[in-house]
């Protein structure tokens, strides 16, 4: 599998990231089955969050076994220090571990959730901590929605983060305000010399109202090769994206994987998701 650098932090990551949000409500068998799935396709980057369900708790018994051969990266969804300063040392406790090599500030996407992070008793002042302390490497920040980018963009000017994790997709490039945010962030994350990581790779759309959910994912993906391929190799053109997060369904790793290693080109990609007349945003409607 393709690796390329997480900007600063000079880690070789594998392109696709193992996104263990897959994991938070499968059982230790299941878990244990992806897991060693992802690991024979070369992956070796593994996200997850404390707020992933029973995530950390699959992937802690692994720990023993490859911890020194993975780059690990949580998340805490706390805004104040003091919870999120406890909820990082729960993470370490759950996944059986001392540090994580990356922990970031999940799910700021917009200005609102941005600077009650970062005011002086916010959640960064505990990631900032813990990188102190030795129980982290390095901090970052994602979120989710059409705003992410743009927040990304001010949380980058406001503190160094070390990575960023925004959605890019290609139906959310074809709207002209969301591809010049991207943009504009991209110029900031090369400056800093920043990780660029990318979630909502295989997002189809929002799930149809009163539609069984055929997947663990909140949104809608792609579940046919063909356009799953699509949507891989058009993100992973993106030269910037050091990698793009998996989806949260165990069913669709193989895919993902098979996607990474049979890419198409730009305009055949195109092609094939423009077929389809229901891709859509997953941020239109999203359940949180």
């Amino acid at each position: 599998m393709e690796k390329r650098r997480l900007g600063r932090l000079e880690h070789h990551s594998s392109v696709l990231i193992y996104g263990a949000a897959a994991l938070a409500a499968v059982s230790q068998d299941e878990a244990d089955r992806s897991v060693e799935e992802a690991l024979a396709a070369g992956i070796n980057h593994f996200d997850v969050a404390a707020g992933y369900g029973d995530a950390e708790l699959r992937l802690g018994p692994w720990m023993s076994q490859i911890r020194d051969r993975i780059f690990l990266a949580t998340k805490t969804g706390h805004r104040d220090s003091e919870s999120a300063w406890q909820q990082i040392n729960e993470s370490l406790q759950r996944l059986q571990t001392d540090h994580v090599d990356l922990l970031q500030l999940h799910a700021i996407g917009d200005m609102d959730e941005l600077e009650t992070a970062t005011r002086p008793d916010g959640a960064l002042a505990a990631a900032v901590r813990a990188q102190e302390e030795g129980l982290v490497g390095a901090v970052g920040i994602t979120g989710h929605g059409h705003q992410a980018p743009a927040t990304h963009l001010q949380a980058l000017r406001r503190y160094p983060f070390a990575t960023v994790l925004t959605p890019l997709n290609p139906v959310l490039w074809r709207d002209e305000s969301y591809r010049a945010a991207y943009e504009t962030l991209v110029d900031e994350v090369q400056r800093q010399d920043a990780g660029l990581m990318t979630i909502k790779t295989v997002s189809r759309r929002n799930w149809p109202e009163r539609a069984a959910h055929s997947h663990a994912t909140w949104y809608e993906p792609y579940h046919d090769q063909p356009r799953i391929t699509a949507a891989v190799s058009w993100v992973l053109s993106h030269r910037e994206v050091t990698g793009i997060a998996t989806a949260g369904d165990v069913g669709l790793l193989g895919m993902m994987i098979h996607a990474e290693q049979t890419r198409t080109s730009v305009s055949t990609a195109e092609e094939q998701l423009a077929s389809d007349s229901e891709y859509a945003s997953p941020f239109i409607a999203m359940p949180f």
